[in-house]
């Protein structure tokens, strides 16, 4: 063929029926439906997108356009690229700014630190803190229930440097979420948002660049929400409080403008990056809803790394996470970026591992060049379809809050705790049963990792004065704050935060402890005829027993009962998996079993699932089939149990 030839030669256009007819070929015999995957939001991904799923709306969008979903600039960040507001870990004043001019000086873009108690025991040294950044950073804080002697802070620092040069960012509060966290709010509802009003207007007068209004939807995320219940409630908690807003005689302009959102972004890529951009979609209809302008449509958006998919133990595989989570809130198109360090989940962040948390971000800002393309997801037909499908069970979700009377109604009446707690429990279960994997937690398991068992954190004290006329006073004054902090009675039931690696930490930690009372945590495997026969069971068990802390202790080569016998004698596990293959099992049968239960009194499980005699298995002593779909939770906390009985028992 020659060149003019090929150049004139076309590829035969396909269709997805083309696609599917191959694809079932391929299958040999199995339904096509098993290639489509259902997510915990409910929405079934396909193996395939084409361009029939692109949104019609689409046609023509660009960034900066209203429905927003493609990003709020028309350039991208080429206009202005997102601010790295990595959160840094204190004890006091010094330490804060210590730390933070070296992570501005190494590329941190935005003033961001947890507001504790304890900085308002320093309100000197906090005022001159603040004072000495003046402009030159935006703030990046979701203050809580601090919220009001922060914002004093500001507003004396900002009145010492001068009209010319304005603090900006935000020093922003959910009331809403507070609440979720700690069972409600410090006073009766009315009266706490006619309070915190006032607060924001004092606070605007004097601080004009600040936002101060957060929509929070972390909490909710770190207690085992879906997208689309993360997307509802956000609009559901914006809708809310721009709504107390309006009714304590703000303008509706200026309520939008003050306006931040916040997300926590999970492990699942795709669905997080659609996640934030059908979060546009949504503000910008419900804006719209309210009568705003064009530009006053626009969602100001900062996120953080998830903390409820990050583990404990193998830590530096946070590290890979980290990335993923960073990536997608980029591509997702936010303003601000919390990356959590990889060994937040342990408390233990330091100079180390703070920087591997800002270099994560700076790697995609300078070397992936993620801030020179505007809406890289843009035009994807998966993404687009995701972003379009999010949106539209979110908004069914929200219209279904809304008719409840709204967010608040809602926690009050706990049915929101319920439908995450739902939710949940199905990540649970999955994880549990090892369908879902967390590397080095449920599946490949280091055993050797020395991990210390973090203290249990103290709930975040909370506290809320009435105006931010007193907490100037106060602050200028040098009162303790401390002093003014109040035990508050929950009204319903807080929000379980949670992470997914928790149960399994949890083991660890057991068998561990049994290991300080010298008790090894040991489990015999039995392992049945040449090794090519029972590799594959006995690295399955040992996999999973690992999960739970717990050294599988493999036989040789098994041939016979006395052979069996002998290793049980030999060892000193009390508890033994007998692995194989079908073939192994079908010919030595229950009959090992029953021996070993005469002569031992051991507890006695089975790799896997015998074609042939279960009940006779069962009768013979087997305590549990141990398979791919096996609770690994529940099973490998019954050995843990049996090994503290023995050990409690020999004390």
């Amino acid at each position: 063929m020659t060149i003019e030839n090929m150049k004139a030669t076309l590829f035969k256009d396909t269709t997805i029926e083309d696609w599917q007819e191959k694809a079932a070929a391929s299958l040999k015999g199995k339904p096509i439906d098993a290639l489509y995957t259902n997510t915990y939001e409910d929405i079934k991904l396909k193996p395939l997108y084409t361009k029939r799923n692109l949104p019609e709306e689409l046609t023509g969008e660009l960034p900066g356009q209203p429905d927003y979903r493609r990003g709020i600039h028309s350039l991208g960040y080429q206009s202005e690229s997102w601010h790295i507001a990595n959160r840094l870990v204190y004890s006091n004043v010094g330490e804060l700014k210590e730390k933070l001019d070296n992570a501005l000086s190494k590329g941190q873009s935005a003033i961001a630190f947890d507001v504790q108690p304890e900085l308002f025991s320093e309100n000197r040294s906090l005022v001159s803190f603040i004072s000495s950044y003046k402009n030159k950073y935006p703030f990046s804080l979701d203050a809580g229930l601090l919220q009001t002697p922060m914002l004093a802070a500001l507003a004396i620092a900002s009145k010492d440097a001068g009209s010319e040069e304005k603090l900006s960012g935000f020093v922003a509060a959910d009331p809403v979420a507070e609440a979720s966290l700690i069972g409600g709010l410090p006073t009766e509802e009315n009266e706490y948002f006619a309070n915190w009003t006032k607060v924001l207007e004092e606070a605007d007068e004097k601080l004009p660049e600040v936002k101060t209004v957060l929509v929070n939807t972390v909490p909710y995320h770190n207690s085992g929400a879906n997208a689309v219940q993360e997307l509802a409630i956000a609009v559901s908690t914006g809708v809310y409080l721009l709504q107390k807003l309006l009714d304590n005689g703000w303008e509706l302009k200026k309520a939008l403008s003050k306006m931040v959102f916040h997300f926590a972004i999970g492990s699942n890529f795709f669905m997080e990056t659609a996640k934030l951009r059908a979060a546009r979609l949504l503000w910008s209809k419900t804006a719209e809803a309210f009568g705003a302008e064009l530009d006053d449509r626009k969602m100001v958006l900062s996120a953080e790394t998830s903390k409820f998919t990050k583990t404990i133990f193998d830590p530096y595989v946070n590290m890979l996470r980290t990335g993923n989570e960073a990536f997608a809130a980029v591509l997702g198109g936010i303003q601000y970026l919390h990356t959590g360090s990889f060994d937040e989940s342990a408390r233990s962040a330091n100079l180390f591992s703070e920087r591997v948390a800002r270099n994560t971000q700076l790697v995609l800002q300078s070397e992936a060049h993620l801030e020179k393309v505007a809406d890289p997801a843009g035009g994807s037909w998966y993404v687009e379809s995701l972003t379009k499908e999010l949106a539209e069970k979110a908004w069914e979700l929200f219209l279904e809050i809304d008719g409840k009377d709204g967010i608040y109604e809602t926690l009050k009446a706990g049915w929101l705790q319920e439908q995450i707690a739902q939710t949940a429990e199905a990540r649970g279960q999955d994880i549990a049963t090892r369908m879902k994997s967390i590397i080095g937690t449920n599946v490949y398991a280091n055993p050797s990792d020395d991990i210390v068992e973090p203290a249990v954190q103290e709930l975040k004290r909370k506290y809320m004065i009435d105006s931010l006329e007193v907490a100037i006073s106060k602050i200028t004054a040098e009162s303790s704050l401390l002093e003014n902090f109040k035990d508050m009675k929950a009204s319903f039931t807080p929000l379980n935060l949670k992470r997914l690696a928790e149960p399994y930490e949890e083991l660890r930690f057991r068998a561990m402890k049994l290991e300080k009372k010298g008790v090894d945590p040991i489990v015999g495997l039995i392992c049945l005829g040449e090794l090519k026969k029972h590799k594959a069971r006995a690295d399955f068990i040992s996999g999973l027993l690992s999960a739970g802390g717990i050294d599988a202790e493999r036989s040789g080569e098994v041939d016979s009962s006395s052979a069996a016998l002998e290793f049980i004698n030999s060892s000193q596990a009390r508890q033994f998996i007998i692995c194989g293959d079908q073939a192994a099992y079908n010919s030595i049968g229950p009959e090992l079993a029953l021996e070993i239960t005469r002569e031992h009194d051991v507890k006695l499980y089975l790799a896997g699932i015998p074609d042939e005699k279960q009940s006779e298995w069962k009768t013979s002593g087997i305590i549990e089939f141990l398979h791919i779909k096996s609770n690994a939770v529940q099973t490998l906390s019954a050995m843990l149990q049996e090994m503290e009985v023995g050990a409690n028992a020999k004390a």
